[in-house]
């Protein structure tokens, strides 16, 4: 109840700042678009129950409960006249968005706090769907990728440790010579945004890195939690950055290829007018828009797997609050007033 609360509280200020041009005709319903980005059993365009909560989010007496009849008793409480009309996360916002914007655009991806990719296939393609198939012939994928498994990725004693969130980054003393600092053995304490920061340090000392360390790892009153860093220490600390963040970037490059192989889109292809096929993947998220490296080694990747050939027609397409956009589209487009306004 306290998180649907704060979110309609949020709403409720956000309609409360509005000018009058934006005020509805008395009878008439707000509509919403929910971003929701955790994995969810939808059983409607606009319902369905929580399976588990990711991205460290632990609140107790949601699981199961359909996430939008929750919001919507929460805006009730607000006293909004609001209905959401459509459920959807991250992932399926952002290919909407970027679908309406850019109808060559075939895939989405989130690299942010978490990740995950969403593809439209050919419905025919999908052997679990015994429905019927849709007029377009295609259909929208889900990957929930984030959470994948598969025997034929390589493991290493560092993704099961962490797998099993038994990675102590303190007990290699070396880089802090004999004294661990306390505060690195907090999980999470050195975040993504640090990592960028000192990866793309270019002074001749490090300067951002010893920096940075001393931020995050710093004082206390007191008591000393890291020494000074050589510059030994320092550029190990980037190399660190750099194997990680390759690597990172690197998997979801695969991933990419993946979708790409398995729409047919990893070779040269030419459309009817002789033309060669353009193919757009909307990216969203953090992690790609500001990390350089990391952006920069994705797509290189691609281009090494795909060939310079293929390469040549695949446009990663940057859309910056596409699963927001998306949402609101796919709101609109499931309005219950659309009869009302085409009639």
């Amino acid at each position: 109840m306290e998180l649907f609360d704060f979110i309609a509280s949020a709403l409720a200020q956000f309609v409360a700042s509005e000018s009058d041009d934006f005020h509805l005709p008395d009878g008439r319903q707000r509509e919403l678009g929910f971003t929701f980005s955790f994995p969810v059993k939808q059983s409607s365009i606009a319902s369905g129950a929580l399976i588990k909560w990711t991205k460290g989010f632990a609140i107790d007496g949601t699981v199961g409960e359909d996430v939008v009849a929750e919001l919507t008793r929460a805006l009730e409480r607000q006293g909004l006249d609001m209905r959401v009309s459509a459920l959807v996360n991250d992932t399926i916002g952002t290919l909407a968005g970027g679908r309406y914007d850019d109808n060559d655009v075939v895939a989405a991806v989130i690299l942010g706090t978490g990740t995950n990719a969403a593809y439209v296939e050919r419905a025919h393609a999908i052997p679990k769907w015994h429905g019927l198939l849709p007029k377009s012939g295609e259909m929208v994928i889900n990957m929930e990728w984030g959470n994948f498994r598969s025997s034929h990725l390589p493991l290493t004693d560092y993704d099961q440790d962490l797998d099993f969130e038994s990675l102590n980054p303190g007990e290699q003393k070396l880089p802090f010579r004999d004294t661990v600092p306390s505060k690195l053995e907090v999980p999470f304490i050195l975040r993504t945004p640090h990592m960028s920061a000192m990866h793309h340090d270019t002074s001749p000392d490090l300067k951002v890195v010893g920096a940075k360390l001393k931020e995050v790892l710093g004082y206390a009153p007191s008591i000393l939690l890291i020494p000074s860093t050589s510059l030994k220490t320092r550029k190990m600390v980037v190399g660190i950055c750099d194997i990680v963040a390759r690597r990172g970037a690197r998997l979801a490059a695969a991933g990419i290829y993946g979708i790409l192989k398995k729409l047919g889109r990893d070779s040269v292809s030419t459309e009817g007018g002789g033309s060669k096929q353009r193919t757009v993947i909307a990216m969203d998220g953090g992690l790609y828009e500001h990390y350089t490296i990391f952006r920069e080694c994705l797509e290189s990747t691609l281009r090494e797997m795909l060939g310079e050939a293929a390469s040549a027609s695949i446009v990663i397409k940057l859309a910056n609050d596409g699963s927001g956009i998306g949402a609101a589209l796919l709101a609109a487009s499931h309005s219950q007033y659309l009869e009302v306004e085409e009639s």
